[in-house]
């Protein structure tokens, strides 16, 4: 039902101060970012290293739902995200076992569905499921170019070899020239 953990939503009262703080000082690499007036919040996503991504949201005027959240603190945890290949089977999985959802939605061209469990019916913390194509999400700079699967660099050592990560983003491996000779002999056997 669960393919992966795709991230942790951080609310904040200060945007600016929060997403300074996680790309200069850490380094994320902002990807996705959009405005909801309607909610009354902004929301980013970050990329953290090769597969690690953090969601900043933020309220943009009163009236957000994360007033309630922010009421007594600068910031913290809001949610994690879960993707689902199927938000339809998570339907009736959490229908079928009695655990209840509320907020179902399906937005606009299918680029992303969405559902939530309650953290009173999680062990106190609040779930998103969403169903979705995690590049369409991130920065270009952390993946692959469409059609593409890997990329090999040569380097004084040995090689790069990224790879197209499934849950969206890359992974890179640094390989000496004996791993990359063994890998090349390996993948010689079998195709």
């Amino acid at each position: 039902m669960i393919q992966r953990i795709d991230h942790v939503s951080i609310a904040v009262r200060d945007y600016d101060k929060a997403l300074d703080f996680f790309t200069c000082i850490l380094g994320a690499i902002p990807g996705s970012c959009a405005r909801d007036d309607h909610m009354r919040y902004v929301w980013q996503i970050n990329s953290l290293g090769d597969l690690s991504r953090l969601e900043l949201i933020s309220p943009t005027g009163t009236g957000s739902f994360l007033d309630g959240f922010l009421k007594d603190r600068e910031g913290g945890v809001h949610h994690i995200t879960l993707q689902t290949p199927d938000i339809q089977h998570a339907r009736k999985v959490l229908e079928e076992t009695g655990i209840p959802y509320f907020g179902y939605n399906e937005y606009p061209g299918g680029v992303w569905k969405e559902l939530f469990i309650h953290p009173r019916h999680a062990f106190g913390v609040l779930i998103q499921i969403a169903e979705f194509t995690a590049d369409d999400w991130l920065a270009q700079s952390v993946r692959m170019p469409a059609g593409r699967k890997f990329a090999v660099e040569k380097t004084a050592s040995g090689c790069t070899l990224t790879l197209a990560h499934p849950g969206g983003g890359t992974m890179t491996c640094e390989l000496s020239k004996d791993e990359a000779s063994s890998l090349i002999e390996t993948l010689q056997k079998i195709v």
